[in-house]
């Protein structure tokens, strides 16, 4: 089973040379973390900031500095500062080429929940209406299931919707899926340790098992 850091190394995975790449709030920030060598990625922030790099040593925090997140930041050498109207002209313009973002819930159809719960109090919005309507390639980084132990991949969104059709792949603290929205979620890869049952337990929507499922390779 991974954690929230063996999650983003997996993603990293998926990175490919030359990319821009947006990276939500949360889980979806420590994927800077691990970009594999002999490649460049460029990582975009919906704050306005082109040329992230990884999160700063304790001591070397810049305040003025920071992701979408809030997070304090470093910035790679060539990075570029902007307002948020050129940052989403470039998300609404497609000039991104790998989202990846956290989520609430996943449908097998590739809907994406990840800004609302109901009755709680949420402070705006953000970008990720933006960026699932502009996007071609999501990636969604999440634990399978919620605190209660309940599923987070379902039939069937519970909560309001952010996108539509829009998720491609879904790493989790269990396995690798991909959503083939006719069929559901296909299990590609499984995390060290974890059972193909196990997964299966976890995922209230459409799962389709292939006769071998390799487990993960984090290098």
């Amino acid at each position: 089973m991974l954690d929230k850091t063996g999650i983003a190394r997996r993603i990293s995975q998926e990175l490919e040379d030359g990319w821009y790449v947006n990276l939500g709030i949360g889980i979806p920030t420590l994927v800077a973390n691990f970009v594999p060598q002999g490649i460049e990625v460029t990582f975009q922030s919906e704050n306005g900031i082109l040329g992230m790099g990884p999160f700063p040593f304790e001591g070397e925090e810049d305040a003025d500095l920071i992701n979408a997140g809030k997070q304090t930041i470093t910035a790679l050498p060539g990075a570029s500062i902007f307002d948020s109207a050129t940052s989403f002209a470039m998300i609404r313009g497609q000039h991104v080429q790998l989202t990846v973002l956290g989520a609430m819930e996943v449908s097998d159809t590739g809907d994406i929940a990840n800004w609302k719960i109901p009755g709680k109090l949420v402070k705006g919005m953000g970008g990720a209406m933006d960026l699932v309507a502009s996007a071609e390639n999501i990636i969604v980084a999440m634990m399978h299931t919620n605190r209660a132990g309940e599923s987070k991949l379902l039939s069937q969104c519970s909560l309001p919707l952010t996108g539509v059709n829009c998720v491609k792949k879904i790493v989790t603290n269990l396995a690798v899926l991909e959503v083939t929205p006719d069929a559901g979620f296909r299990l590609l890869e499984r995390a060290p340790g974890v059972r193909v049952a196990d997964i299966q337990a976890a995922t209230a929507g459409r799962l389709i098992i292939p006769d071998h499922v390799p487990e993960m390779q984090l290098g």
